[in-house]
C-alpha cells in the first residue's frame, strides 16, 4: 500500500467515526483477513488491496457517499445484502437474463438506491469504480465510469466532489467503454 493510500484510509478512517449512513446507527468493526479470504473464495476472484484493506481497518461497510458501503458478508442493519450476496446475486439474474449481463469481477459495493449500485471491478489494476444505473432501457446505457480508481472515488467522497454532490460543477459519471467487452462471451 502506498504512502498515499494510507493517508486517504486515515481521512477515510476519520470521516467513517463521524457520520453515519442511512440505516446505521454504528460503525461496525473490522473484518479479519480470514473473512476477506473467504470473500475471494466465494466471489472467485480477490479484493482490490485498497478495498479490502477498507474491511480489514475502518469497518464491515456502514461508511461511504450515500446509503454507504455494504458489509462484506453479512447483511447491513437496512437490509440490504451483502457485497458478495448481492454479486452472486447479480450473476445468476445475468445467467437468466441475458439482455442484462452482469460483468465478472464487477462487484457491488454500494447502494445508491433506484436499484443503483457503486461497483468495484476487482480485475482494473486501479480499482475502477462503476455506476450501474438500471432504469436506462437497455444494459449498454447501465454502466458508467464513477471514477477511474477507487481512490478517486474515496477522495472525490471526502471532499464532496462526486456527481451525486449537490453541486453545479460535479463531474456527469462517463458511459464504461469496456462493458461489452467484459460481457460477451467468447465464440466456440
Amino acid at each position: 500500500m502506498t504512502e498515499n493510500e494510507q493517508q486517504l484510509l486515515t481521512r477515510v478512517a476519520a470521516e467513517a467515526r463521524n457520520t453515519r449512513p442511512w440505516g446505521w446507527t454504528s460503525l461496525p468493526a473490522p473484518v479479519d483477513e480470514a473473512t476477506v479470504t473467504r470473500a475471494g473464495a466465494a466471489l472467485g476472484f480477490r479484493l482490490p488491496p485498497l478495498l479490502a484493506a477498507l474491511y480489514t481497518r475502518i469497518g464491515d461497510g456502514g461508511f461511504g457517499p450515500e446509503y454507504g458501503l455494504l458489509p462484506l458478508l453479512d447483511n447491513p442493519p437496512a437490509g440490504e445484502p451483502a457485497a458478495i450476496t448481492q454479486y452472486l446475486a447479480n450473476r445468476v439474474s445475468a445467467d437468466k437474463d441475458p439482455d442484462w449481463p452482469w460483468p465478472e469481477g464487477v462487484l457491488p459495493i454500494s447502494h445508491w438506491g433506484c436499484a443503483m449500485y457503486a461497483c468495484v471491478d476487482c480485475r482494473s489494476p486501479q480499482a475502477t469504480v462503476l455506476l450501474y444505473e438500471p432504469n436506462a432501457d437497455e444494459a449498454d446505457h447501465a454502466w458508467y465510469v464513477d471514477a477511474p480508481s477507487l481512490a478517486e472515488w474515496l477522495r472525490s467522497w471526502l471532499d464532496d466532489t462526486g456527481w451525486y454532490a449537490d453541486r453545479v460543477d460535479a463531474p456527469e459519471p462517463t458511459p464504461w467503454p469496456d462493458f461489452r467487452i467484459r460481457t460477451t462471451a467468447p465464440a466456440s
